[in-house]
């Protein structure tokens, strides 16, 4: 079979294979690619499946698990431990994240939690001073930050329950890179001499990172990861036991007890991955399949796409000032909602129906002026009326029997807590930043949380991952995701409104300037690419217009048309790749 591929590095198309142009028009069979042809965005084109992740290493091996025909969640496996070898600034297998998977043959949709959970000895005050106030070190550098890991136990329960191929096949891999190697390349290089100072504060990820003389590795040099490759080898032969019961664990726990951790063989064996039911929502003539809590992104997608449902964005224009008024005024509303509301389930009484009902939309969008903007300080959670990192990772997988994975994970921070389990090659994440530390107070992105997500032992901490599946006609139309802490909710969102409601195709919709508020603060991000008229029209309004401190989010998204398969990486991130399979 023949591999097609698009690497994008930075803002530069560094190599596509695709159809021309005069291919792409009308004529020719149903399972013609079928692009605009004046589309300036062209994405990745297959027939046999896509992958899309950020580092073209773990999308490559993915596409080879669908060419040795595994399906959509054997491929998700596998870029699931790869990513933990070529990006370890986020990839993991030892934080947690979220998977929604769409299943082709029952033409049913289900997510696995898999989120990490506060250890047993850990309580609300933890992270407060003697005077009352937040010691920011602790919950998000060190061992106490880390809570007890969930990837290795999501993975697997994902594979063992919805894939056709064994642990050992789709990990082999992740296993070769690991202990043979693989070249630096640019954006590793990068990251590793950015976290350098903090890294080497650790012994065991500064003998694994950098070399024995302290000097970084170059582009190009090999970078082997011996203590990690036996970490795989043991979960290969000895499955989810030999990482919460075996050698793994205890080195896990030594490690924590060495530092003054909380993590203990207790709370490693009594983890489990939990399987929720999706959040299903509707736009016009599509379903939204989503995360449910301890997840926010699905919740609030969801009520932010039902606020906007009954106004004609087109006819507004994309990104038009009009438009951007209520995509501001709709996210100052969920995420107001979100520091109430939201929080673990399993702890706390989440209104999910009521936060996602298209009562309550109409509601909250009444509310919405015309011609003006709100002050965050007048906006409160509304239903008595009736920042996680920007290094989390997201990737997506479509295979030619009709099954998809949209599945997001995270350390939270770059490297998570930058401590490395001596002996294991595992970084340790530091979600339990992700709880309100202090109810009330803002999180390590800005975001204010509520008792509901207060710190409590063996609960797991509220989340802004988003992983997403559109369906059209109950079948994947369009997989997408994306990392980026507080804003993935809000870039998720111009996502699926680019495809769903402005008829984008894959590549177009994420290179689209975005934007993004949260509530707390009062300010509206925008991109570079909304025009100077909008932004003033938007300032007239009374919008607080500021530029990002960072670009919003990575997309990794496919669009499945036709027959035909489009992938597309996002051009805001060097390395990012989606890979097609003929």
């Amino acid at each position: 079979m023949k591999i097609r591929f698009l690497i994008l590095i930075s803002t530069i198309v560094s190599f596509m294979t695709v159809p021309t142009l005069a291919q792409m028009g009308s004529g020719g069979d149903a399972n013609t690619p079928r692009l605009n042809t004046t589309d300036r965005y062209v994405p990745v084109i297959a027939r046999g499946g896509m992958v899309s992740s950020r580092e073209k290493m773990a999308s490559q091996i993915g596409a080879d698990i669908l060419e040795q025909g595994g399906n959509a969640v054997d491929a998700a496996v596998a870029v699931g431990f790869a990513l933990a070898v070529t990006y370890p600034q986020a990839g993991n297998i030892g934080g947690g994240g979220f998977m929604v998977i769409h299943l082709a043959e029952e033409n049913k949709s289900i997510t696995v939690d898999y989120r990490e959970m506060a250890p047993a000895a850990a309580h609300r005050d933890m992270y407060l001073n003697e005077d009352g106030s937040v010691d920011d070190a602790r919950s998000k550098y060190g061992p106490l930050a880390a809570g007890v890991p969930g990837t290795v136990a999501g993975m697997i329960h994902a594979l063992e329950n919805y894939g056709t191929m064994s642990l050992q096949q789709v990990m082999q891999p992740a296993y070769d890179l690991a202990y043979n190697g693989f070249p630096m390349y640019n954006y590793l290089q990068s990251s590793l001499n950015g976290r350098k100072e903090r890294l080497m504060e650790n012994e065991a990820a500064a003998k694994v990172f950098y070399k024995a003389d302290g000097s970084s590795y170059n582009y190009g040099e090999i970078l082997k990861q011996e203590d990690l490759a036996w970490s795989l080898k043991q979960i290969m032969d000895g499955g989810v036991d030999a990482f919460y019961k075996g050698e793994i664990a205890r080195r896990i726990v030594a490690d924590q007890e060495a530092h003054g951790g909380l993590i203990t063989m207790e709370d490693m064996a009594g983890y489990v991955a939990k399987e929720r039911e999706a959040i299903v929502g509707s736009y016009k003539d599509y379903k939204i399949v989503t995360m449910p809590p301890p997840s926010s992104g699905g919740v609030h997608l969801v009520q932010m796409m039902n606020m906007l449902e009954n106004d004609n964005l087109k006819e507004k224009g994309h990104n038009s000032a009009a438009t951007l008024h209520l995509y501001i005024e709709s996210m100052r509303q969920a995420y107001a909602d979100r520091s109430k509301y939201l929080g673990d389930p399993d702890f706390a009484d989440v209104p999910v129906a009521e936060l996602t009902s298209k009562e309550y939309a109409k509601i909250v969008r009444d509310l919405i002026p015309a011609d003006r903007s709100r002050r965050s300080s007048d906006v409160a959670p509304a239903l008595d009326l009736i920042n996680e990192s920007p290094d989390t990772t997201h990737y997506s997988v479509m295979d030619r029997h009709g099954n998809a994975v949209s599945n997001t994970y995270t350390l939270n921070f770059s490297y998570g807590n930058h401590m490395m389990a001596a002996g294991t090659g595992i970084l340790m994440n530091n979600e339990m930043d992700d709880f309100s530390v202090k109810p009330g107070t803002p999180n390590g992105y800005g975001l204010i949380g509520g008792e509901a997500n207060s710190v409590q032992p063996k609960k797991r901490p509220l989340s802004s991952m988003t992983p997403t599946i559109v369906l059209k006609d109950d079948k994947p139309y369009f997989v997408t995701g994306s990392p980026g802490g507080s804003t993935i909710i809000t870039v998720v969102m111009q996502s699926v409104l680019n495809v769903v409601e402005f008829d984008m195709n894959a590549m177009h919709q994420l290179a689209a300037p975005r934007m993004h508020h949260q509530w707390l603060p009062d300010a509206v991000m925008l991109e570079e690419g909304v025009s100077i008229d909008t932004k003033n029209i938007l300032t007239d309004m009374g919008h607080i217009v500021a530029p990002p401190r960072f670009t919003l989010g990575s997309l990794s998204s496919i669009m499945y048309k036709d027959g035909i398969f489009y992938g597309a990486a996002d051009i805001r991130s060097m390395d990012a790749a989606a890979i097609g399979v003929e």
